[in-house]
């Protein structure tokens, strides 16, 4: 799918447009071969630069071409699998052209939806070195909104532990794990990628961009720091309940054996006065076998308070 948009000189507003046209922004999403076609004939930006973040793997980094700057960063995205919110992280390219600004991903992001949605102030599409560090800056800002995000679900996840401990909430938390891991890796690609931005000429030429740029590396350092405390503090979450499971099951296992030996008391009595042999002890008594089932019955409670002293019961 390609958008083309354009922010007006009379109006300052951000409109639609059918042709590229200087000035514009072109935003491609999951586009097919003849999109990418058509938009490199009419832009003059190369295939592989067009192609670079159809790539998952694809890793953040600068590159440039025939005056054409090409930045990948990783985004964040949140996605729904088996009726639970997981977070995941794909490449964007961002192509700096001599009359245009290209954006491509292999998702609609709302970090780019914000500006066509009107929520990024002073945003114009012809001052293309600014634009780019306002998605940059909006990127940092997401990814500081989900890890409050996952916190916020880590807490409700382990409130739900305390109550009942089962493998769904245990796979919640590690799906959660899982996604710090991924944030983490981005944002370390990505602090890479705006330290080298530092020493852009097109970032050097306005004095602004610079304090805009140093501003995104502050937000990306603070989210670094974040992912890194909620990840340990995760790990040490989910390792403290492991332990506290195989605790339980400790005692259950002992509680159980403890049952298991109150129980062989009877079997033990019962089964010696059922062989019908001479010589049993109260055979020959009226209520011999009352007097059997109280004997026992004192001997098992004894057995439990032995057990229960030992802390076995």
């Amino acid at each position: 799918m390609i958008s083309i948009y354009k922010t007006m000189d009379t109006s300052n507003k951000l409109q639609a447009l059918d042709t590229i046209e200087h000035g514009c922004w072109i935003n491609i999403v999951a586009p097919t071969d003849e999109d990418l076609l058509l938009i490199s004939k009419k832009s003059g930006v190369s295939l592989d630069f067009l192609r670079a973040a159809l790539d998952e793997e694809e890793t953040s980094r600068i590159d440039t071409e025939d005056n054409n700057l090409l930045v990948i960063v990783d985004i964040p995205f949140t996605e729904m699998e088996v009726n639970s919110l997981t977070y995941d992280s794909y490449p964007l390219a961002i192509i700096h052209t001599e009359f245009n600004l290209i954006t491509v991903c292999l998702k609609n992001s709302k970090i780019l939806t914000d500006f066509i949605d009107g929520k990024v102030k002073s945003f114009y599409t012809f001052k293309r070195s600014r634009f780019i560090l306002q998605i940059l800056y909006r990127i940092a800002s997401y990814y500081l909104l989900y890890l409050r995000q996952i916190d916020k679900k880590s807490v409700m996840i382990e409130q739900k532990l305390h109550r009942s401990m089962k493998n769904k909430e245990f796979i919640q938390l590690l799906s959660l794990e899982k996604s710090l891991v991924y944030f983490s890796t981005s944002l370390k690609a990505n602090e890479i990628t705006l330290e080298k931005m530092l020493k852009l000429e097109i970032l050097q030429k306005y004095p602004e961009d610079q304090d805009i740029m140093e501003d995104v590396i502050i937000e990306n350092k603070q989210a670094i720091e974040m992912t890194n405390i909620y990840s340990n503090i995760l790990g040490g979450t989910m390792d403290a309940f492991a332990s506290v499971v195989s605790n339980n099951l400790n005692i259950v296992m002992k509680f159980l054996a403890s049952v298991t030996i109150v129980m062989s008391i009877p079997n033990i009595i019962f089964g010696s006065f059922g062989m019908n042999l001479k010589g049993i002890p109260f055979a020959a008594y009226k209520n011999g076998f009352w007097s059997v089932y109280v004997i026992t019955a004192v001997i098992c409670v004894i057995c439990i308070i032995f057990l229960k002293k030992r802390d076995l019961f």
